[in-house]
Parts: C-alpha cells; structure tokens; sequence
C-alpha cells in the first residue's frame, strides 16, 4: 500500500488541476519540479502501429490512481491480502502485465505484416487474467482459459514461443497444427474452444473429479458476460453449485459479445448473476490487477476450505474488435467517449503509477520492460524458425481418439 505521504500528494494534485495553484504544493509526486504531474511519471513504451489511439500518449490521470489504492483499502480483507505482496511479489505482476501486452502487439505485428491473417487480443483486459492466475497454485491447479486470456499459458509454465506457434499451425506447435487454440495439459492448461461457455462445464467435471479423489487442488476458467447466456454456462454453474465443488468462475466483463454490446444481449444486473445459483461471489475492477489478485486469492482459499464454489465478475473493456479484422466494427458499435474513458484506465499504466508511489524507482520498471521486450522478440523470432514445418495429414488424427480409424472425405459422406 503507498504510504499516506501519496495519498496526499495525489489530493494536492488534484487541487492543483483544479484550480491551477502550483505554489500550494512544493513538489510533486515522486520529488518531481513544482510545476510537473504524473504525466511525467514512468510508462511503458506506447506502439502507434498496434495499440489503440488511447494508448498513445498516456498518462496517469491523479483521481483514477487515487482510486486504484482506494479500491483496496475499501475492504480490509483485499487490503491484507496486497500487504502480504513484497516488492518481488508487485514486480512480478509487472512483467506478466507486460509480457501479455508485448505478446498481442506481437501478434498484431504479424498480421500487419502478413505472416498471419488475423489474431484475437486481450489488450486492455491483461489485469483480468493476470490478477487471477498469480493467485492460484500454479503446480497443482488447473486453468481453462478463453483465447482471450493468452496470459495464462506463459504464466503456468508454457513457453512464449509455444504461443506464438499456436498461431502457425507448425508441426512443431503444441497441437501440432491441428489448431490455433492452444494449452498443455502437463501444465495444468486445458486448451480454449470457440464454442463459448463449454469451458464451465469443463472445470465443473475436473473440480468433482478433484472433489471425489480428495485432492486440494482448484480449478479456474473465464467466461465472457455474452457466454454467461448459453446453455453449458448456466448447466456448469448449476453443477459446481449443487456439488458444492472447488472452482472458481470469473466472469470477464468486457461489456460485448464479438460484437454485440451487453445492454443488447442480456437484462439485469451482471452482478448479480452468481447469485442466482446460489454461489459466493466477489466483484472487482478488472483493470485494477491487484483487486483482481484479492478477490481470486479470496475465491480461492474458500474453494480449498471446501465451502464450495466461487465467481469474481471483473468490470473490464475490450479496446479493439473481436479480433484484429473487425476493430472498425468495434469502433463503431460503442461511442468513442467509452474507448476514452477506459482508455484513461489502461491497467499497465495505473499499475506503473501505483508501483512509483511504492516508491519503485524507473529504472527498475524500465529493467523490466526491456527483459520482456527481448524474451518477447526472441519467441517470435524462434517460432518463425518453425513456420516451414508443416503437418502430414495424418497428424490431424487424435491418439486414442480419431487415430486408427477409416475417415471419409466429404465428398462420400452422406448429406
């Protein structure tokens, strides 16, 4: 938690912005010249090719990262929680926040440059899937994923490179070509499907599965607010509440649905929705990376206390399309004053902000960057080493599941 000294600052801030006093204050936060705010504080390097226009020139807005720490402190459950985390601990959170950025502005630099067609980002919702994967038990507990949350599979354990030859369909590529979703079971990660919502279901079964054999272990996965409507969402829900099973549900709210905005595909209080299968629930600022980490390390203790299952709804935004081919159609389906508003939120650089009021200093943070910055580069360098290995067709088939038996091409398949 900063020290009071911040919160101060921060307040006289902000009266400086309102009423263009600088003599009120002697310095401004982090020691800077009277005169200078955060805009001057450390903020990752802003790519104008790939991130969004709101990005570009960002600074930290004072209020929002007064409410950033604020958020915390309003519940002194997630307040101890965060105390606990040691510096290590922030900047470890730091690097996954950057690597999960660095890898879609990797992916967005293929597609850009043809190496691939089109690609499915996290951008501006990296704190959804970081905050809850750095409050599980990454050697015992088991994570579905959604496409969207690529930042799960490096911090369980896969390599960088592995996630870029997802999208190569290499031989080489942990499913071996046969598709772009990708995930390892050794790992703990069960592969996404494009079928939204199928994931529930999943981890409702490995949970029991978990449950029957007295393992203490806790299963996770994300669904988005439009996948909350399907069939095996409300089915998977059902089941872990009944069963009473170790699972946890995060409900990432992105507020659209590919590309139909949630006032357009549901009614009620998203919320409110764990509570109608009668399951605990926490919501959370899902740009706030360290609400995110409290509310799931909470979820999870309770899991593993067997009080049953949990569900966090993260409040988040999806700064871009459904994947990179549609993003005019995302630009055009919400008002700009909504991409400005969270764009004011990015949750790297809040995060940053909250971490030089800790009293980390740039070099640190710049450190950083540069280490994820050339890991990164490196990943996509050696999976493009891996772009010519192309399948044989045979390894299509699944062992223990399609392989060995007789296949037929469409053409003599019945209609």
């Amino acid at each position: 938690m900063p020290p009071p000294l911040f919160f101060l600052l921060v307040s006289y801030l902000r009266m400086q912005r309102r009423s263009n006093a600088n003599e009120l204050l002697g310095q401004s936060p982090r020691g800077l010249p009277p005169g200078e705010d955060f805009s001057s504080f450390f903020s990752m390097k802003r790519y104008p090719a790939f991130d969004p226009a709101e990005y570009l020139n960002w600074t930290a807005d004072p209020e929002l990262v007064e409410a950033f720490s604020a958020k915390i402190a309003a519940d002194p459950e997630r307040q101890a929680i965060v105390d606990a985390l040691d510096d290590e601990g922030l900047l470890s959170l730091y690097r996954d926040l950057l690597r999960t950025r660095l890898h879609d502005i990797g992916l967005k630099r293929w597609v850009r440059t043809g190496v691939i067609s089109k690609a499915w980002l996290g951008t501006g919702e990296e704190a959804v899937t970081v905050g809850s994967v750095r409050a599980l038990d990454t050697e015992r507990d088991i994570v579905s994923p959604m496409i969207r949350n690529a930042g799960a599979l490096h911090m369980m354990g896969m390599s960088l490179a592995d996630l870029f030859r997802g999208y190569l369909a290499t031989s080489d590529s942990p499913s071996k070509g046969r598709d772009l979703h990708i995930g390892d079971m050794a790992k703990g990660i069960i592969q996404p499907i494009s079928h939204m919502g199928t994931s529930v279901t999943i981890v409702a079964g490995i949970a029991l599965a978990f449950r029957n054999r007295g393992e203490d272990r806790v299963a996770l996965t994300w669904v988005g607010d439009g996948a909350t409507k399907t069939a095996a969402c409300h089915e998977g829900l059902n089941l872990a509440a009944v069963q009473d099973l170790p699972v946890i549900f995060v409900i990432q709210n992105n507020q659209v649905a590919l590309g139909t905005p949630a006032t357009q595909h549901g009614a009620g209080d998203l919320h409110a929705w764990p509570a109608m299968y009668g399951i605990h629930h926490w919501i959370c600022d899902g740009n706030n990376v360290l609400d995110v980490y409290a509310a799931t390390h909470l979820a999870a203790a309770r899991c593993r206390a067997g009080l049953g299952p949990a569900a966090i709804v993260a409040d988040t935004f999806r700064m871009g399309g459904h994947a990179t081919h549609d993003e005019r159609e995302a630009r055009q389906t919400f008002q700009s004053e909504l991409f400005e508003e969270w764009g004011r939120r990015d949750p790297i650089g809040l995060f940053e902000a909250y971490l030089m009021g800790r009293g980390i200093e740039t070099p640190v943070l710049e450190e950083i960057e540069a280490e994820a910055t050339a890991e990164m580069d490196q990943a996509a360098a050696e999976a493009l080493e891996s772009r010519d290995r192309i399948p044989p067709p045979e390894q299509a088939l699944y062992e223990g599941f399609s392989a060995g038996g007789v296949l037929h091409g469409l053409e003599v398949r019945p209609i």
